[in-house]
């Protein structure tokens, strides 16, 4: 059974106006920001494998360790938006460098753990994949559960106009950020992000 989420997100990507809209006029509310931050948690892995090799663990057990604060997750809920939008307009570079922006403010902020980076790196992903059509939302006896799918979907359709605007937000929004011709620390998660291809399953 497809949720109220799943119908709102494929909605609101490319619909008339959305990307030209302004920041305030596309703001989530509270309790959307929960349900993508819910559906990032399942979608979690309990490690992460960094490109040096090092493995992050994450204990499912301590949500509350890993979580990020509500204002915090709406700035990336809207980065991953723009990326979805890329997407779709089929940018693949300015998709990447929208991705690497995020995260890189993310790690110079020294504000977040490593499971705390992987959690960050996988909303983003999370937004993304809910925004073209990669996640499906079941229930099952009553609970929600998050899986991964490849659906048959109709193709999503982006103007020039469109496709010029998004590059022009996310220049805008690299440019904001820290330079991203400079190595990152490899500290966090990076610039890789986690995959996410397997159903959820409920313990």
């Amino acid at each position: 059974m497809r949720m109220a989420g799943w119908t709102w997100a494929c909605g609101a990507l490319l619909a008339a106006g959305a990307v030209l809209a302004p920041a305030n006029a596309q703001e989530l509310s509270e309790k959307a920001t929960q349900t993508f931050m819910e559906y990032a948690w399942q979608l979690t892995p309990a490690a992460f494998t960094k490109p040096d090799g090092t493995t992050i663990q994450i204990d499912k057990k301590k949500k509350g360790d890993v979580m990020v604060p509500l204002d915090v997750a709406r700035k990336i809920i809207r980065a991953g938006r723009l990326s979805a939008h890329a997407q779709v307009c089929e940018l693949a570079q300015d998709q990447s460098d929208n991705h690497n922006s995020l995260m890189r403010r993310h790690l110079q902020s020294k504000k977040w753990t490593p499971q705390q980076l992987v959690y960050i790196n996988q909303l983003h992903l999370t937004t993304v994949m809910l925004l073209t059509g990669r996640i499906m939302l079941v229930e099952r006896q009553g609970d929600k559960e998050v899986v991964v799918e490849e659906e048959k979907r109709k193709a999503q359709t982006c103007s020039d106009e469109q496709k010029q605007k998004v590059k022009e937000m996310i220049a805008a929004y690299v440019k904001s950020g820290p330079s991203l011709t400079k190595k990152a620390a490899s500290t966090s998660a990076g610039d890789a992000q986690p995959a996410a291809t397997a159903p959820v399953k409920k313990e």
